[in-house]
């Protein structure tokens, strides 16, 4: 990669910001496609969110991924905010034009394009069951409602955090979006009934925890989503593929959330296979 003084400048910003993998994806297609471009990591503070923001747009920043704690505490610093953005209350890339800064949320698009890309083309009418109801189930949420499934069941331990969701995007989206207790006993009957389940629970990362749900409850029509990407099938996955039914993980969705980013920034669609093997490689060594 040959930097110079044309070379323009993306990245992601986080407080840790090590960990993220998101320079070995986007630099592996700015190289394959010859851009003039460079993607990096910074560390950046809660307290020096503002700071850096401006400093971004000082030195002629194009664009920027927002990691935790900060893709709330970004939203009242955006001089504008996309659809998505708005409806999940996060913000997770930037991007700068004449000195002033988008705020776009990409996850929710990039579910839904990991769906497309799994031959998932038609999900109005669909019924739904998510379950979880923290950040990932909200924007996986959203992205269903705006392409219309038929409804949806927000099933969570805790079942108000559940219901508040359900209430509030049911509201803004027009959807019917119900909240109940993963108690509750009626969702093995949801479970039976719907077209789609999604996880968002992080349990899905430890391959020994108890599965949210009993595998058994799922029908021979159901497509099953883990939105966890390591481990990248998780037992959650493994319980539905034994079953015979499409089993989805969660790589399409980072990866599909980066590629839309890619093309807010710089205009061009990325290659999404080249993405996919850096990624993996990045996460999980040569496979």
């Amino acid at each position: 990669m040959n930097i110079t003084g044309h070379t323009k400048i993306l990245g992601v910003i986080g407080d840790p910001v090590e960990h993220s993998r998101s320079p070995q994806m986007h630099n592996s297609a700015i190289k394959e496609m010859g851009l003039d471009y460079v993607y990096v990591p910074f560390h950046v503070k809660p307290s020096d969110l503002r700071s850096a923001i401006e400093g971004f747009k000082a030195i002629g920043v194009v664009g920027i991924n927002i990691t935790l704690p900060h893709k709330q505490s970004a939203i009242p610093l955006m001089d504008s905010l996309s659809e998505e953005a708005k409806l999940i209350g996060a913000v997770n890339t930037m991007v700068f034009k004449d000195g002033f800064v988008e705020g776009h949320n990409t996850d929710a698009k990039g579910f839904i394009y990991s769906l497309y890309e799994n031959g998932i083309n038609n999900l109005k009418g669909m019924n739904v069951v998510v379950l979880g109801a923290g950040g990932g189930a909200r924007a996986i949420v959203v992205g269903l409602a705006l392409d219309k499934v038929g409804s949806i069941i927000i099933a969570n331990r805790t079942f108000q955090k559940a219901v508040d969701l359900a209430c509030d995007l049911g509201e803004k989206t027009g959807i019917s979006i119900t909240g109940i207790s993963l108690d509750d006993k009626k969702l093995s009957d949801y479970i039976t009934e719907c077209d789609l389940l999604v996880s968002t629970v992080t349990s899905g990362m430890d391959l020994n925890a108890e599965l949210p749900i009993n595998p058994d409850w799922l029908s021979p029509k159901s497509i099953v989503c883990d939105i966890v990407y390591t481990p990248p099938e998780t037992k959650l996955l493994k319980s539905a593929k034994e079953r015979g039914l499409k089993a989805i993980g969660g790589m399409g969705m980072l990866v599909h959330q980066g590629a839309i980013s890619f093309k807010l920034w710089t205009g061009f669609q990325p290659p999404i296979e080249t993405m996919k093997k850096a990624l993996a490689k990045a996460l999980f060594g040569e496979l």
